[in-house]
């Protein structure tokens, strides 16, 4: 077959190959297509004169108009500085009490402080700060080391069982994995413990759990199971737990200890930012409570 042969239906030509009967037209490429292409190869070269385009060894070329998007981000991010400068100022110098007695800096607050706890806290503790196994909730009544601004302030700066040389420290025993306790003796205080709370336990397994608690966990969550905020060990007898309070997590907690740790601050947020999420759990907690 002659590759001049025309299709008789479409009056294209053919390429002279042919399959079961079925031949192939040799179809021009449609004139929008050649236009695109030029279209944007033209548009390509003009990018390449006139903006920032191809690396160099050490550099890349600047292109005519000399846009640099990093220094206008750069730039953006100076003049929104300036503008929270002022009420930024103010959070940083004066105490928490009297932010709270400022309307306009509670508002500036309310708009702001949401962002900045999305950004650098709910990855761990939640978006609604709900917190979650192994991550305490921070809008519930329950703080391990105090809810006062003060509390809250220094935690955020330090951290637990971070790296800064003023970190809080806090670390409970591994009473099974260690030794001290026995398997029989973790199941009794556990079961203890649980009590303090509600949970419902036979007299008798009480009585002896009560006394293995006193012996070995009184020390650091009081006699009464209530916490000691001075040194991070929760309160038992309530009904809020970091890693839950069902007979197998408790025990497993003795059993292996618990050491949770928490980022310092101080390195990676200013201090007006620090105290705008103080003011910002504070009032979580507070909504949260019956």
């Amino acid at each position: 077959m002659s590759v001049k042969d025309r299709d008789p239906l479409t009056g294209h030509q053919t390429t002279g190959h042919e399959w079961d009967g079925i031949t192939e037209l040799n179809t021009r490429v449609p004139r929008i297509v050649w236009i695109a292409i030029i279209v944007t190869h033209v548009w390509a070269l003009a990018v390449w004169i006139l903006l920032p385009a191809w690396p160099l060894v050490s550099s890349y070329t600047k292109g005519v108009l000399g846009i640099d998007q990093q220094e206008e981000v750069e730039q953006d991010i100076l003049r929104a500085g300036l503008a929270r400068s002022d009420w930024l100022s103010a959070i940083d110098e004066m105490p928490i009490e009297e932010i709270r007695a400022d309307p306009e800096l509670m508002s500036r607050i309310a708009s702001t402080a949401p962002a900045l706890f999305g950004d650098n806290c709910a990855a761990c503790h939640g978006a609604a700060a709900a917190g979650g196994p192994g991550f305490p909730s921070l809008a519930d009544e329950a703080w391990l080391w105090g809810g006062d601004a003060e509390a809250v302030m220094e935690t955020l700066r330090v951290g637990i069982n971070a790296q800064h040389p003023d970190t809080r420290w806090a670390q409970m025993l591994a009473f099974g994995r260690d030794g001290i306790l026995s398997r029989g003796e973790i199941r009794n205080v556990a079961s203890y413990v649980r009590s303090l709370s509600g949970a419902e336990t036979a007299p008798e397994i009480r009585a002896v759990g009560a006394t293995i608690f006193a012996e070995n966990c009184s020390s650091c969550h009081g006699v009464e199971g209530q916490g000691n905020t001075d040194i991070g060990a929760p309160d038992l007898t309530d009904d809020f737990w970091i890693y839950g309070g069902d007979e197998h997590a408790v025990y497993r907690t003795i059993w292996d200890g618990r050491q949770g740790m928490m980022p310092a601050w101080e390195e990676r947020l200013s201090l007006a930012d620090r105290k705008m999420l103080t003011v910002y759990l504070q009032d979580m907690a507070e909504e949260a409570a019956p």
